[in-house]
C-alpha cells in the first residue's frame, strides 16, 4: 500500500534532510568540531643559548618533573630539537648555541620563531654570551624589553619566566663572574617595570646557590648537578602557571585564581610543622579544585601531609576541600625534615585553581 504524505510535510522533511547532510543536525557536532573545541595543550618555549639548547638537559628533568606531578597537557615548543639527554622528554626548544640576547633582538629573530611555534609561556635563560662579551646591563635589558614586546605582539597574554642567569666564570674571562652579578642585580627591577596583569613577567633566581666549580663542567655550562638545580628552580614558577591535566580558560565558569599563604606552626632541630592557607581569590566564581606547589628550602623534604594529596612538592586538594566559594579559604598542614642548620624555614607557595 502506498502511504499518503501531506505535500507540506514532505517538503519540510526534504529540507531537513538536506540541512542535516550539509551541516549536521544540532546536537550532533562533527568529529572535527569536537576536536576543535577540545582544550589545546599549554605551549611552552624554552628560549636562550647553549645552556638552554644542546644538550640543555635541565629541560628533560623539568619535563619529567612536570609529568610526574600531573602537568601532562603541555607541549614544549621550538624550531630546534636536541635529543641527547638520558630522560625521554619533549625536546623542542629555542636554545641557540652562541647566540646573544642583544643580537637576537637587533636582528628580529624571535618573531619568526614565535610565528612557527605559537607559545603561551616563554621560559627564558638568555644573556650569558652578552655578559661574556662585556655588553652593558642596560643594553642587554633593552634587548629583553624588545623581546618581551615581540612576545606580546605574537600573544598579548604571553606569560614570561626570566632567569637571573647562572654564574659565568670561564677560565678565559676573569671579569665574567662580577659582570654576571651586576647584570642579575638589575633584572628584578626591570621585570617589575615591564610586567602586566595580562602578560606577567616572573623572575626566577637561577644564580643563588649555583657554584661553577661543582655545577658546571667548564665554568659556564651546567653538568648533571647543575641541570638538576636549574630544573628545580624553574619548576615552582612554571607549575604555578599550569593546571594539572591541562590549561584552564579564565573566562569559563568555575575557573579562577587562588593564593597560598605559608606559616611555620613549630620548628625543632631537624624538622618543622607548616600550614598553608589556600584562598579563592575570585570575587564571583567558586573553585572545583586547587593545587599548591611548595618551593622548599635546600635540604628540606616533606614527610607527611594532611588535608591534601601530595605529589612531589605539589599538594592538591583532598577532594572534599577542593570546592571553595568566592573568597573562601581552607588549610592543609605538613611535616618536613630539614638540615640542622636550616633554622625556621622560609619557603614559597604558589597556587593554581580550576
Amino acid at each position: 500500500m502506498r502511504s499518503r504524505r501531506h505535500p507540506l510535510l514532505s517538503a519540510l522533511l526534504a529540507a531537513l534532510f538536506v540541512l542535516g547532510a550539509g551541516s549536521g543536525l544540532a546536537g550532533a557536532p562533527s568529529t572535527a568540531t569536537a576536536a576543535a573545541n577540545a582544550a589545546a595543550p599549554v605551549r611552552i618555549m624554552p628560549l636562550g643559548d647553549s645552556i638552554t639548547g644542546s644538550p640543555g638537559c635541565w629541560r628533560s628533568l623539568l619535563w619529567d618533573q612536570l609529568q610526574k606531578a600531573g602537568y601532562t597537557d603541555i607541549d614544549f615548543v621550538g624550531t630546534l630539537n636536541a635529543q641527547s639527554c638520558a630522560l625521554t622528554h619533549d625536546a623542542d626548544n629555542e636554545g641557540h648555541g652562541g647566540y646573544l640576547a642583544t643580537t637576537t633582538a637587533d636582528q628580529n629573530l624571535l618573531p619568526g620563531w614565535l610565528a612557527a611555534t605559537a607559545p603561551d609561556i616563554v621560559v627564558m635563560h638568555f644573556g650569558t654570551n652578552d655578559v661574556w662579551s662585556s655588553i652593558a646591563p642596560d643594553t642587554i635589558l633593552a634587548a629583553y624589553t624588545k623581546l618581551v614586546g615581540q612576545m606580546r605582539a605574537a600573544n598579548p597574554a604571553m606569560k614570561v619566566l626570566v632567569a637571573q642567569i647562572i654564574p659565568v666564570n670561564p677560565s678565559s674571562c676573569a671579569e665574567c663572574a662580577a659582570r654576571t652579578v651586576a647584570f642579575n642585580e638589575r633584572i628584578p627591577a626591570w621585570a617589575q617595570g615591564i610586567t602586566t596583569a595580562q602578560s606577567p613577567v616572573t623572575v626566577v633566581d637561577q644564580w643563588t646557590g649555583f657554584d661553577t666549580a661543582t655545577d658546571t663542567y667548564d665554568g659556564v655550562h651546567p653538568n648533571a648537578v647543575g641541570d638538576a638545580k636549574m630544573a628545580a628552580r624553574w619548576y615552582p614558577a612554571l607549575s604555578a602557571l599550569l593546571t594539572p591535566g591541562g590549561p584552564v580558560d579564565p573566562e569559563e565558569p568555575g575557573s579562577g585564581g587562588c593564593s597560598a599563604a605559608f606559616r611555620t606552626v613549630s620548628a625543632w632541630q631537624g624538622g618543622y610543622q607548616g600550614e598553608v592557607t589556600v584562598t579563592n581569590t575570585s570575587a564571583t566564581k567558586p573553585t572545583s579544585s586547587w593545587a599548591v606547589t611548595l618551593g622548599l628550602p635546600a635540604g628540606s623534604r616533606l614527610t607527611q601531609v594532611w588535608n591534601g594529596a601530595l605529589t612531589g612538592t605539589t599538594v592538591r586538594d583532598a577532594g572534599w576541600n577542593g570546592t571553595l566559594a568566592a573568597g573562601a579559604s581552607t588549610t592543609f598542614g605538613f611535616l618536613a625534615s630539614t638540615s640542622e642548620a636550616a633554622g625556621t624555614p622560609s619557603l614559597t607557595a604558589s597556587c593554581a585553581a580550576s
